[in-house]
């Protein structure tokens, strides 16, 4: 028995008519019967009542139709999947997003993956330092990242997709709040919340380096994982921040966000997955990502 015997029979049973059966399958009549002889010998059971006058179920044969139905409808939607995923536009995909862009690009990238791609499902991790990001994708955890590119990119495809300049993030009633833009050096007796170091965190090392360029070295008095917390305590009033420029998208209450004076003061945001992981979905949501950036 072949997908085409259960076809043929499908067609038969729907039509109760051969040679309407054979005109929707493209075939000629006499070896249509043929086919549905064999399949009932087979089987050894009677499907189909014929006479000169019409062709009818029988009770087995309407039972059979049933499931032939269910089988033929699964194989059919099984190969719409697989082509599906062939192109691009469907199987599982989880991202990673370092903090600002959590609040930036992931929301617009989400919206533009349910409208373009409908039949992906997407699993989405937040607020994650750079390190842990490049060991899921190493550890195939996350399939996709926006990220910080990292110094040593080894097995992963990183590709920039803009610079982002710091600003200042201060509690509302700070001294230098109501200012255009401050000089970096002018914060040099203030505490400041930083994201965690150890080398855990991209923002972390190049704060602390712009600090030290200024003349001072940063009074770390808390130290975060994720951007939001950061911001909320910059808002309750234990300290100041240096942040990537999206990150006055998460506008929180009492923290008024400062440019800086220092030109350079700016960091890369980029996409990453692993170079032997790369598909045509990965491809799609590097575009629609990009085009995400671009507006």
């Amino acid at each position: 028995m072949e997908l085409r015997h259960l076809r043929y029979f499908r067609a038969v049973a729907e039509e109760l008519h051969f040679g309407r059966a054979a005109e929707r399958l493209h075939i000629a009549q006499p070896p249509l019967s043929q086919q549905i002889r064999r399949l009932e010998a087979e089987l050894g059971v009677e499907l189909l009542v014929r006479s000169t006058r019409r062709v009818e179920l029988t009770p087995a044969g309407e039972d059979y139709l049933r499931r032939v139905v269910e089988i033929l409808d699964d194989v059919d939607a099984a190969g719409r999947h697989a082509r599906r995923i062939a192109e691009g536009g469907g199987g599982h995909l989880t991202i990673g997003c370092v903090g600002s862009a959590t609040y930036s690009l992931l929301p617009r990238l989400v919206r533009d993956l349910r409208e373009e791609l409908p039949h992906v499902e997407v699993d989405l991790r937040g607020e994650m330092l750079v390190p842990a990001l490049v060991e899921g994708l190493h550890s195939g955890e996350l399939d996709f990242a926006v990220l910080r590119p990292p110094a040593d990119p080894g097995e992963l495809t990183v590709t920039v997709l803009r610079s982002e300049s710091l600003i200042v993030a201060l509690p509302d009633g700070h001294r230098l709040a109501g200012h255009e833009a401050i000089a970096l050096s002018e914060l040099a007796g203030d505490d400041f919340v930083m994201h965690a170091g150890g080398g855990q965190s991209v923002m972390n090392h190049l704060a602390v380096s712009l600090c030290v360029a200024a003349g001072f070295t940063p009074r770390t008095r808390h130290e975060v994982a994720e951007t939001s917390t950061l911001v909320t305590f910059v808002a309750a009033g234990l300290g100041v921040a240096l942040v990537p420029e999206p990150t006055a998208a998460l506008d929180i209450a009492g923290v008024r966000y400062v440019p800086l004076r220092e030109q350079g003061a700016a960091l890369d945001l980029a996409a990453a997955y692993l170079s032997a992981s790369r598909s045509p979905l990965i491809d799609r949501v590097q575009g629609l990502l990009r085009a995400a950036v671009a507006e």
